[in-house]
């Protein structure tokens, strides 16, 4: 067989989205943001990894009712677990939730900003790993935390989002992220879904 004859049955290269994760952190008010969020995004997504600051007294059912709600597939992240597109996970109640080489990782470690998880904690994990590659998003919340996460996935070249705090149940954490001059895009919650659809199929926003 000729070279030319060769060349022409290669398969064509697959070519890797830009954007590898998304990462999503949520306090007071979470619930129904990231269920909106959830329910705008297409049908195929890549790994979706939500902080949500949960009592860490009870077992959560947070990604039944997310999935319930959202029409998309969640589930509370496990140690060890690889990322898999088209997946929403959610870190479990009283502990840190971090991503390495396209796994999880946990740790008891000590409370950051009075919260464990901690949204900062999993951002600047991200932000190590996927770079350039991850897009980072803050929701309602009535702390702080996310403000320095946030401020890690811009700096290491990713895209940021934060939902619009006009219509956020706690616009403290929105507003904290915003205040950072680290955000990319204020998205109301009834967009937002969308919007990072729109950034994951159609490539980043010029920044």
């Amino acid at each position: 067989m000729d070279n030319s004859l060769r060349k022409r049955r290669a398969r064509p290269k697959r070519v890797k989205p830009w954007c590898e994760i998304i990462a999503v952190g949520a306090s007071a008010g979470g619930l129904q943001a990231l269920a909106e969020l959830l329910f705008g995004l297409s049908a195929e997504f890549p790994p979706v990894v939500i902080v949500q600051h949960l009592d860490p007294r009870h077992k959560s059912q947070m990604a039944q009712v997310l999935s319930r709600k959202s029409g998309k597939p969640v589930k509370e992240a496990e140690a060890g677990e690889r990322l898999q597109p088209g997946r929403a996970y959610i870190g479990p109640p009283d502990e840190h939730l971090l991503v390495s080489r396209g796994r999880f990782k946990l740790a008891h470690s000590r409370l950051i900003r009075f919260s464990r998880p901690s949204i900062d904690i999993m951002f600047g994990s991200v932000a190590a790993t996927y770079g350039e590659n991850a897009i980072g998003v803050i929701l309602s919340g009535s702390n702080r935390d996310g403000s320095d996460g946030i401020a890690a996935i811009r700096g290491a070249g990713g895209v940021t989002v934060a939902q619009d705090p006009a219509t956020a149940e706690y616009r403290i954490m929105p507003q904290a992220a915003i205040d950072t001059g680290c955000i990319d895009m204020v998205v109301p919650i009834s967009q937002i879904g969308k919007a990072i659809s729109t950034l994951v199929l159609e490539g980043r926003k010029s920044k």
